[in-house]
């Protein structure tokens, strides 16, 4: 009996007869399936329709509940093994009665029987292909794929397979029993677990199709690769791989974390496999730190400086793009097992590969065909929960399968149009304000009736990407870009608060310079090469209350960002760090606000609070020839290699080498020191006491250590790293101030 029923449940097996464009076939288009509402579904049959295991049908649905024959089963088995160039020798052989080499699914079946022995017929020598394949029978030749047998497994069939398949994760997100039929959204998650599961003998299964590459990041899958332009997938490093036999991506894995499945020469991508649905979270960014990040609903979580971050276009890690990031700043965070933070995309979680330009206020025409028909999706605007009403003209929306939503941005570049790639009637790349921006397909139209020389306003989505152009002049969209300007008297660099950076030929006096250095600018461009700055000063007006999320009568942003002076430029500070509370309007150099009126950039123009400046003290008193001091004494600080805070006259009496921490007001044109605190003096701490690189214990008391903590090595007189500053020594010194490290000496 026990021979019969195995019998009996081996008989097993799929293909897609029923498809206008075959499994396994070349595809030079992109797909996208009208009836996938659901996004597992949707990320599983992408990833499965670039490796040739299933497609869709002629009329651009998938019809996911259709039900699955047992030899449309065994033909995508068959390319989920990789087995289809196999197939020549299995196109004349006869195993079962039932199926003659006439038989379409005859050489899948016939390979999958002789060739792989994950299947076996009925008891009477039969296949019986067109039956409806179960889940049960499904579940048992994915287990038969990965190396169990029937004695692993043992029990009643077919629970006891069903249990051995949930134990694994091979069902994760497959409802239903193992007697009712398989249906091709079942299928979907079954082949994607497969791929990302392991053998019973060890080693993944995915290892055993091609060469992989685990914790990947794709950023896009429309990628300019040999093939051509769209036809290959590219890493968050730079990576870029051609899509084998001529596929074309949908975009549907875009911002997704995984393992990369590359053919066995490395030549070509085969698929990509993402890292478990569930394993993301989307937040918006309250604050950045060097060993945890706040979202804006309070959540916390710890950092590491080593810890993987997509950002600005480029892979970096988390201790070297913190300090960039600006409060409302979408991210998706990728989740480890223990809910830690493994991975960090800075953006709602995808890039983009199509957008939609707004053109009347209030309007969402074209979300729904974004989004590919799925329903429930929310709707960002810069970051921030957002509703139709909130839609203004020229504002550009993407949408962001990871996380269902409708990502909506206002950035708007103008500028010369300076270059182009590969020529002004179908540009890829357009060069604005020194900065060689993609063009999206869909903005080629838009882009193409512009030509180099002229005067453009470049529409962003929210990962930078020209998503459409219009006049500079005229009543149209005007640049709304600003940003932190690094400037000399002959050139300029911004970093835009969009995450860009520009830069460009300036002609600027030594006037000029110190007022525009280190501020907050708008920029713009009339010649090629050349930027215009203006320092943004005034907005709206009114006092600062920190505990009403106010500034005079306009509410403040969820993500406003807030700046001050710090002597040497603009420094981003948290609200929390304004220890008084309030900032009276007279302290407010600017305040802008967003399409809702709504506070959401303030500059400070002096060191409020936390903004103290820590360092080692130059200090110089002065004396008379009797040795009596007099008049003010002059001091400032040395916090890094080459940095120092301007020189100041001041009543405060240190010792030249003292660590303290000062901050600078300034008045007009005028700065002065406002404070001077010394912090804790912590000694000896060893380095066993450390808690990774961004924390340290001392007597129960944890303290966060920023990766940019100034670290002075006293014997031989220079600054170091953190990193070498550890090396160096088994102990340092620590200067604390309010639960933070702000200077460490080893020597």
């Amino acid at each position: 009996m026990k021979r019969r029923i195995m019998t009996f449940l081996l008989a097993v097996c799929m293909a897609v007869s029923l498809l206008a464009v075959p499994a396994g076939a070349a595809n030079t288009a992109a797909v996208t399936f009208s009836d996938l509402g659901d996004k597992s579904t949707a990320v599983a049959v992408e990833s499965l329709r670039l490796l040739g295991v299933l497609d869709g049908y002629g009329d651009g649905t998938f019809r996911p509940g259709t039900v699955l024959t047992r030899a449309q089963f065994c033909k995508m088995a068959v390319y989920a093994m990789n087995g289809s160039n196999e197939l020549g020798r299995y196109r004349t052989v006869t195993v079962f009665s039932d199926v003659k080499p006439s038989y379409w699914a005859a050489p899948y079946i016939n390979m999958a029987a002789k060739g792989k022995n994950i299947i076996s017929g009925y008891a009477d020598g039969k296949f019986h292909p067109d039956r409806t394949v179960t889940v049960g029978q499904a579940v048992t030749i994915l287990l038969r794929m990965l190396g169990y047998k029937d004695e692993d497994v043992g029990g009643v069939w077919p629970d006891s397979y069903m249990a051995e398949a949930a134990l694994i994760g091979l069902t994760d997100g497959v409802s239903g029993t193992g007697n009712e039929g398989l249906t091709r959204g079942q299928a979907a998650k079954l082949f994607l677990n497969l791929l990302r599961a392991d053998q019973k003998e060890g080693g993944s299964y995915l290892a055993t199709l091609g060469e992989t590459r685990t914790g990947q990041m794709l950023v896009s899958s429309t990628a300019d690769g040999p093939r051509g332009a769209g036809t290959a997938l590219q890493m968050a490093s730079g990576a870029v791989y051609s899509l084998a036999d001529g596929k074309v991506s949908n975009g549907m894995l875009n911002g997704t974390k995984g393992t990369l499945l590359l053919s066995k020469n490395g030549n070509e991508a085969l698929t990509f496999v993402p890292d478990s649905v569930g394993s993301s979270k989307v937040v918006v960014l309250s604050t950045a730190k060097a060993t945890e990040l706040t979202d804006t609903t309070g959540t916390k979580y710890v950092m590491d400086n080593d810890t993987g971050v997509y950002y600005n276009g480029k892979e970096s890690v988390w201790s070297e793009v913190y300090s960039w990031l600006n409060a409302g700043t979408s991210l998706t965070l990728y989740l480890d097992a223990g809910g830690g933070v493994d991975y960090v995309f800075v953006g709602g979680g995808t890039t983009s590969n199509e957008a939609v330009i707004i053109y009347e206020k209030g309007s969402t025409s074209g979300f729904s065909s974004l989004a590919g028909g799925t329903s429930g999706y929310a709707i960002y605007k810069n970051g921030l929960p957002a509703t139709a009403g909130d839609m203004r003209k020229y504002d550009v929306a993407t949408y962001s399968s990871t996380t269902n939503s409708i990502r909506v941005c206002d950035t708007r570049i103008t500028g010369y149009y300076e270059d182009c790639y590969p020529n002004p009637k179908e540009p890829t790349k357009i060069t604005v304000l020194g900065y060689e921006f993609n063009v999206l397909p869909t903005a080629m139209q838009t882009v193409s009736q512009f030509k180099p020389g002229d005067q453009i306003t470049l529409l962003l989505t929210e990962d930078n990407q020209v998503a459409g152009a219009v006049a500079a002049s005229g009543n149209t969209a005007t640049g709304n870009a600003i940003g932190i300007a690094e400037v000399s008297s002959g050139s300029a660099t911004v970093d835009l608060l969009c995450g860009i950076q520009v830069k460009g030929s300036v002609s600027l006096s030594a006037s000029d310079v110190e007022r525009l250095n280190g501020q907050l600018v708008r920029v713009s461009s009339s010649r090629k090469g050349g930027l215009s700055l203006t320092r943004l000063t005034g907005g709206v007006s009114g006092e600062l209350n920190v505990a009403e999320r106010k500034l005079g009568s306009r509410n403040l942003a969820d993500n406003v960002v807030v700046f001050q002076n710090d002597g040497s430029g603009l420094t981003a500070i948290s609200l929390s760090q304004i220890a008084d509370g309030s900032v009276p309007a007279s302290q407010i150099t600017y305040a802008g606000t967003d399409w809702a009126g709504r506070v959401k950039v303030i500059v400070l123009n002096s060191a409020i609070g936390g903004g103290y400046i820590f360092g080692r003290a130059n200090y110089t008193a002065n004396y008379d020839e009797e040795g009596n001091r007099e008049g003010n004494a002059q001091l400032s600080v040395e916090y890094g290699a080459g940095k120092s805070t301007p020189t100041f006259e001041t009543g405060y009496v240190v010792r030249n080498g003292d660590i303290v921490g000062i901050t600078i007001v300034t008045s007009g044109n005028t700065q002065r020191i406002g404070s001077l605190v010394y912090p804790d003096e912590l000694r000896n701490v060893p380095n066993t006491a450390w808690s990774g690189k961004g924390a340290v214990t001392v007597n129960g008391r944890t303290y966060t250590v920023p990766a940019s903590v100034p670290c002075y090595n006293t014997q031989t007189k220079s600054w170091v790293t953190l990193t070498e500053a550890r090396a160096y020594a088994d102990s340092a010194t620590l200067y604390v101030y309010q639960g933070v490290v702000r200077f460490l000496e080893v020597g």
